[in-house]
């Protein structure tokens, strides 16, 4: 029985939907989750920057004592899973990118796939390059959509706001049926919060690929592949919760996206430099 925390990495709160998926596929393992909530937004930052941030979060959570390593951003995956790996070679590692371009391929019918993300992340063709290393004959589409972030942080998750502004973003791509992806990915971690709103919107045609529950599926699998990872018994894990700032803040967005109240004993303030 391996009692040691699986450590989830994040540039703030959005991580907070792939914790989520785990705990509930994993309700028995303890967690400890890293929000680095002084630097963000990391899609403004250039990829080195980004990997320096990495490493240190990566360090950070490895010295407190981490079997497994969640990179919950998509921003951050791109370019510095692979130097984690490198770095940590005997640490397992992933991020959220692959599992949702693994997830999109499996399920598509026409191989005609969307990705909705930040800025950042589309710039960086994160998904599409995922995609195309699986499957050269996918076509991928990419979008922007950098409003759902605010939206998501400042709690609005269903009603007529996100409804128009998810309209706004995506009412082009769904316009021709001809053209019309019949998968979706959620290519930023806070978007699983908007899913019933979203798919409100795409309706039945289009199948949406939960960036969030996807990683935690593949972490489950490992799991029960490596039965020595597992931490087995009856009582719920424990989790905890590191950010770099604003420790307020952090557990009110975070109660909007848990749908739970986080204790403050479970909060703790952090320095890198420290």
């Amino acid at each position: 029985m391996n009692a040691l925390p699986i450590g989830i990495f994040d540039s703030g709160v959005g991580g907070l939907t792939v914790y989520r998926a785990l705990k509930r596929i994993l309700p028995h393992e303890n967690f400890l989750y890293l929000g680095d909530t002084a630097r963000l937004p990391y899609g403004t930052k250039t990829p080195d920057t980004i990997i320096q941030y990495a490493l240190q979060a990566a360090r950070l959570l490895i010295d407190a004592g981490i079997k497994f390593l969640v990179i919950a951003c998509n921003t951050a995956t791109g370019p510095a899973l692979p130097v984690l790996r490198k770095r940590y070679p005997d640490l397992p590692i992933i991020g959220v990118i692959e599992p949702g371009a693994v997830a999109a391929l499996a399920i598509s019918k026409t191989k005609h796939i969307a990705v909705i993300a930040t800025e950042a992340t589309v710039a960086a063709h994160s998904y599409q390059s995922a995609i195309y290393h699986l499957d050269r004959t996918a076509q991928v589409v990419e979008k922007a959509a950098g409003l759902l972030v605010p939206l998501t942080e400042e709690g609005f998750l269903s009603g007529e706001i996100p409804c128009k502004i998810i309209h706004h973003y995506l009412d082009d791509l769904l316009a021709d049926p001809n053209t019309r992806p019949d998968t979706l990915i959620l290519g930023c971690t806070h978007f699983p919060v908007l899913a019933e709103v979203i798919h409100e919107v795409v309706g039945d045609r289009i199948q949406i690929v939960d960036s969030s529950r996807v990683v935690s599926e593949a972490v489950h699998d490992y799991f029960g592949a490596h039965p020595d990872f597992v931490h087995s018994g009856a009582e719920e894990g424990f989790s905890e919760f590191w950010v770099t700032d604003g420790v307020g803040r952090f557990m009110r967005v975070a109660e909007r996206f848990l749908g739970s109240e986080i204790h403050a004993e479970q909060v703790r303030l952090v320095d890198f430099f420290s």
